[in-house]
This record gives structure tokens, sequence and C-alpha cells, in this order.
């Protein structure tokens, strides 16, 4: 049974850094980055279009000398959540594969937040309407009558947008287990999905931030997800790729929008064994990796979020620019790539249809 760090609401409920005093100015880093895309283009292909990830305007980064190296004629295009991307339309390629190379240098603001209640204005009808879009259901975000009875049943009558999230958050991490955990017996949903999560108890950021949308949604917490990744200090220089991570925001009247990372904190509730099967991956899911539980950080990624991260997009189910041929966009974590109007994951079975590495290095 899973047990979950003892952890009391008071009049402020989220810490700060661990270690580090909440007087202190938020920590900043600045990385130097290569993002580099691969795709392979299979015989007979008559288009391929492509939007390829790149780092976002963002109150938490300051990105400078971005540039793309392409063999093709490139734009710049925003989807319908305002992110923008580097699109790549070749008709009638003549190659086998081609690659997108960005490179940009980010420096990223720790996001540090001490959430009193006291503070926290309630969130209005009005506030509802104005932000529809983040209380209503994604494909793979689900809002059923199970999931506004676990809400219910948790967040009670509490009106208090802060205190509320924060029973949430205390839910999922005392009922699902991060899949890295224990990777021989569990496994995370390929889409990122609150069903999921929900059915198996497990899964990985997006299947545990679906799950908590679905349930934060369901008692009209307006939430969006972010879609990043790590620059994981372990792997500082070396070319590999990074994967991706994600993690919500929630709106909160009287503080704005306020990022939490119940994934992450779920890592540091510490129920665990580290063994030879979960070791690596277990470092590899923080930023600055793993060295045992930690009841700080459980309750400093409810509110804050470490300075060791870049933002690619937000938003779920996009329309991009120009329009897809397919469906809406599940996310935007990496890329998203159609031939001749299908959608092409990177992998099908053991063929790679396309690869994306992340290589940095800190700067300061």
């Amino acid at each position: 049974m899973k047990r979950l760090l003892s952890i009391a609401l008071g009049a402020v409920v989220a810490l700060g850094a661990g270690p580090q005093e909440m007087g202190a100015p938020p920590r900043t880093a600045t990385f130097q980055a290569r993002q580099e895309f691969k795709v392979i283009v299979p015989d007979g292909a008559r288009k391929v279009r492509a939007w390829f990830t790149m780092p976002q305007e963002d109150p938490a980064q300051d990105v400078k000398d971005f540039k793309v190296e392409c063999p093709f004629p490139h734009t710049i295009q925003k989807d319908s959540e305002g992110n923008t991307s580097v699109y790549v339309e070749v008709a009638d390629p003549k190659v086998k594969d081609f690659a997108v190379v960005e490179t940009f240098t980010v420096t990223r603001k720790e996001i540090r937040n001490t959430l009193d209640p006291a503070k926290a204005k309630p969130i209005t009808d009005e506030d509802r309407s104005k932000m529809s879009a983040f209380l209503g259901p994604n494909k793979n975000i689900v809002i059923t009558d199970e999931i506004r009875k676990i809400a219910k049943d948790v967040v009670g009558d509490d009106q208090n947008p802060v205190t509320a999230a924060r029973k949430l958050y205390d839910w999922v991490l005392g009922n699902i287990d991060y899949w890295v955990k224990d990777p021989d017996h569990k496994k995370a949903s390929p889409v990122g999905s609150s069903e999921y999560c929900l059915s198996t108890k497990t899964g990985n950021c997006t299947d545990f931030h679906s799950l908590w949308t679905s349930l934060a949604r369901a008692q009209g917490i307006p939430t969006r997800m972010v879609y990043g990744s790590f620059f994981k200090a372990e792997l500082d220089g070396k070319d590999k790729d990074q994967s991706y991570h994600c993690w919500p925001e929630f709106y909160v009247p009287g503080y704005g929008w306020v990022p939490h990372d119940v994934a992450v904190a779920d890592i540091f509730v510490g129920d665990f064994e580290i063994t030879k099967a979960n070791d690596e991956k277990v470092r590899l899911t923080t930023g600055d990796g793993y060295k045992g539980a930690d009841k700080a950080k459980v309750d400093y990624y409810f509110g804050s979020i470490d300075e060791r991260r870049v933002t690619w997009s937000r938003g779920r189910d996009l329309t991009l620019s120009p329009k897809q041929d397919a469906g809406p966009v599940n996310a935007l974590a990496k890329a998203y790539v159609e031939i001749d109007g299908a959608t092409v994951g990177e992998k099908t079975g053991d063929k790679v249809n396309w690869s994306r590495k992340l290589t940095f290095t800190q700067q300061k």
C-alpha cells in the first residue's frame, strides 16, 4: 500500500526549495542548448510536413540567439494555444532523411511560491466563464462521474482554490505510483491518459498530471498543461535525447497561474526501494537527481518548480498552423510529423520514423 508523507495544511502550504532559505532570491541557471530532429523519409513519400518544438516566450525563461539550420525552407508558426514551432514542408522529397537543428541559450528562473490560502480569492462564475477552455475535458483528460465523485469526496465543500488543489495533490500522491519506481511491473500509457492512470494506479508525468487535471477541472479549478524538458544535471554535455517532462498550472485569483509537479513529488515521497532496475530511471526523472525521501521537496513542488527546465508548449488537442491534415494533436512535447497526410509517430514497432536529441551545457 502506498505510504504518503504526513503534510499539514497551515497558513503556508508550499514550502521553499528544500535547503535554500525562503528569503533568498529565486535561483537561475543558464544553458546553451542544441536540439536536433531527424526525419526518415519513406520510399514513395509525396509530402512531408513537420512541426518541431522550440523554446517559448515564458515569464520563467529568457531565450537568446535562437537559430535554425535546415536543408529546406522553414517558418515559425503559431498554433491554437499560442505556441510557436518550426514548420518544414517538403513536397516530392528526393532525400532519405533530413535533419533540423536548433541552437539557443536559455536562462531559466526558478518559480517559487508561498501560497497563503488567506490571500487566495474564490474562483467566481465570471472567472470560470472566461477560462472555460481550461475547465473542460480533452481526449485524454476525461471528466467522468467517477472523477467527479472522487474530486468531491476529496475536496468536500472547500471553495478555496489553494487548499482544494492541495487536497487533490495529496490524494494523487497517496494513490498513484510513478512507473519508474518499479519498471518491471509498472508501465506508462503512450498518450498521457487520466483514465489509464486512475485504473492502473501508475503512469508517467503526463498520466499523473492528466489525472490531476481531470480532478481539478471537475472541481471548477482552471488548469492547463505545460510541456518541456529537464536539463538533467547528470546529462550535462552528453549527446542524448533528454526526453520530455510536463507539469500543470492551476489558476488562483490573487496569485495567477501557479505551477506544481505531483509526478516529481511522488519520487520524493520515498516509499520504494532503489534497485538495479529502477536506479537510473529514478535519478533521471528529476532535474538534479534523487538522494532519497525528501518531505521538503514534496511540499516545494506544490506551487513551485525548479530552474532546470525549458518550456516547449502548453495545452492539449492542438490545432497547428498550417493546419494539420489529421485530427487534433494530443500534445507538442517534441515534434509532430505527417507524411502524405497521415500522422507518423517516433516509432512504429522497432522502426524509427523520426528522432530528437537535446544536448546542453550549463553556463552558470
